[in-house]
């Protein structure tokens, strides 16, 4: 679309869609970065960003959108906000999709391999059926789904199926481990993984790719036993083995483990061309917590 240096558009610049905007920056591409925040949209425009103040929930704040060679939908939930995560994952891009011009190039969906069920300890790949059991797998599915049917954007999006995301900041139950608080049981099923800078890359790729799938999962490829992780986080601290206490079978911790499958980055590899940063855990790990 562009004669000159790309230009990219973001809802969502939270952990993953700043990596990407900054990414985008650095190579010289216009990037409008989409914040509900006053204060957050100065930042951005103070790191050469162009903010759009705007809400995915308000329709009437999606006025004149600019046209984009690329759209990233990275939404995050804000538990916070009192809204229901269909309002903000579904409906939300509804409206965007509603309010982007006709002329805009791809859009990137980041989506979660929540979309799946229980695989019984299998491998899963994009060819899996999906089964979300929990509200952000289901809301993450119908998503999908929304832009499946859109006539506009069923031929040109790239829907990203990332695994549990980490990195800096961002080590689930390191705090925890490191004060020796009891975390609940985390059972036997596998965690499949992906370092925020890897997955940042991989959207840098979607973007690029001249005929990319519309469909990717998205991890390390190297799923590691729960209990192997977090033994691995407290060697790193150098912090007793961790405490563990028996789980509530409601709990969203619970719910996760029961779902236990082993996902496939193949296509992501071979098609894509993602060649993680950090491909696996101990990586990942050492390089945050400089063990």
């Amino acid at each position: 679309m562009s004669t000159g240096h790309p230009r990219r558009l973001i809802f969502g610049c939270g952990y993953v869609g700043l990596r990407v905007a900054h990414l985008w920056h650095a190579q010289g591409d216009e990037v409008f970065a989409v914040t509900r925040s006053v204060d957050r949209g100065a930042q951005f425009a103070q790191s050469g960003l162009r903010p759009i103040i705007a809400d995915v929930t308000d329709e009437n704040s999606l006025a004149n959108l600019p046209s984009v060679d690329t759209v990233l939908f990275a939404v995050g939930y804000d538990r916070s906000a009192g809204i229901p995560i269909e309002d903000v994952y579904v409906a939300g891009l509804a409206k965007v999709l509603d309010h982007l011009p006709d002329s805009c190039g791809r859009l990137i969906y980041v989506s979660s391999t929540g979309v799946y069920g229980d695989a019984a300890g299998q491998v899963v790949d994009e060819q899996t059926p999906c089964d979300p059991q929990r509200s952000g797998g289901k809301a993450c599915w119908a998503a999908e789904e929304l832009l499946r049917s859109d006539p506009r954007w069923q031929q040109k999006h790239v829907s990203l199926r990332l695994a549990g995301i980490y990195g800096p900041d961002r080590i689930p139950r390191a705090k925890e481990i490191a004060a020796q608080i009891p975390i609940p049981t985390p059972g036997a099923g596998a965690l499949n993984l992906i370092h925020v800078d890897d997955a940042a890359q991989t959207v840098l790729l979607a973007a690029a790719h001249p005929e990319p799938k519309s469909l990717y999962v998205v991890s390390d490829g190297r799923p590691v036993e729960r209990t192997e992780y977090y033994a691995e986080i407290a060697r790193s601290l150098n912090a007793p083995p961790p405490v563990y206490e028996t789980a509530d079978p409601d709990s969203p911790a619970a719910l996760r483990a029961a779902a236990n499958r082993r996902m496939s980055n193949r296509l992501a590899v071979e098609h894509l061309g993602l060649q993680p940063q950090y491909p696996d855990y101990r990586a990942g790990l050492a390089a945050i917590l400089g063990a």
